[in-house]
């Protein structure tokens, strides 16, 4: 485990904000957009961030860098990585193109699969949450007060506060919610905003039973994990049936970068 992890954190929260920054500028645009092409708006605020993200990384250590848009890196150099910077310069595409806000830039770094640094901005809302395994954990807003996340946990809640994607809501979540046996209602929300709302105890659960790239999670988890959340696999009983297999998600574990259905919570 690298023994500078929390004086790493101030730094990579400078980098999300000039990352962030940058976004905006391209936000703050008038634009139209629909799909991602190599001269949208989307893909200029991408590579803003990107470049931003990994030249100001590579000044502050020497761990390999992956991110979304550099994301052609063979599994056979990057399956030995012990440490290394895992990076989604911008989250929540279409959160983006709405302009609702709900997008982020991320930055994890993950240590023999686990995600052990994390800082999520999200630029347009002025909120920042950061963590540290066994270290600080907090939530930053526009005014740079800092508050400590505290996950909820399902016990103590009479009705279920479930996170869910604005953009990509699963049919499978309804089995899910069912068979936990408790009143619920679905908390809509974009990026990985979605995981740091069970990190601040905002929403109880966040099961995603959707597809999703490591680099879209391991900020937000790495939060969790500071904050003592958790978040675990998912897999199905024998009726089919989406649960928690209680076995934290890794990174880094095989050549695609694919995520497993997965279930954060308290």
């Amino acid at each position: 485990m690298p023994d500078n992890l929390t004086e790493l954190l101030e730094p990579v929260i400078a980098i999300t904000r000039d990352a962030g920054d940058a976004i905006m500028a391209i936000y703050q645009k008038d634009f139209s957009i629909y799909e991602k092409s190599d001269d949208s708006p989307l893909t200029e605020a991408d590579l803003a961030a990107h470049k931003i993200i990994v030249q100001r990384l590579a000044e502050i250590s020497d761990y390999p860098i992956l991110s979304e848009e550099s994301a052609n890196i063979d599994w056979q150099e990057r399956k030995d990585w012990q440490t290394y910077w895992l990076v989604d310069p911008l989250d929540g595409t279409k959160e983006f193109i709405k302009k609702n806000g709900e997008f982020t830039v991320n930055i994890a770094l993950i240590h023999q699969g686990k995600a052990i640094l994390g800082v999520v901005t999200a630029p347009a809302i002025n909120q920042i949450y950061a963590g540290v395994l066994d270290g600080p954990c907090f939530k930053e807003l526009e005014d740079k007060s800092r508050t400590e996340l505290n996950p909820v946990s399902v016990d103590s809640a009479e009705q279920l506060k479930i996170v869910g994607s604005r953009s990509h809501q699963s049919p499978e979540i309804k089995g899910f919610l069912e068979a936990l046996g408790k009143p619920s209602e679905l908390v809509a929300m974009g990026s990985s905003l979605k995981l740091c709302m069970v990190a601040e105890g905002k929403a109880h659960l966040y099961p995603r039973l959707g597809p999703t790239s490591e680099w879209d999670t391991a900020a937000a988890h790495a939060v969790v994990n500071a904050a003592g959340g958790k978040v675990t696999v998912m897999t199905q009983n024998e009726n089919g049936v989406w649960q928690d297999s209680g076995v934290e998600l890794l990174y880094n574990q095989k050549e695609s970068v694919l995520n497993p259905y997965f279930l954060v919570s308290a």
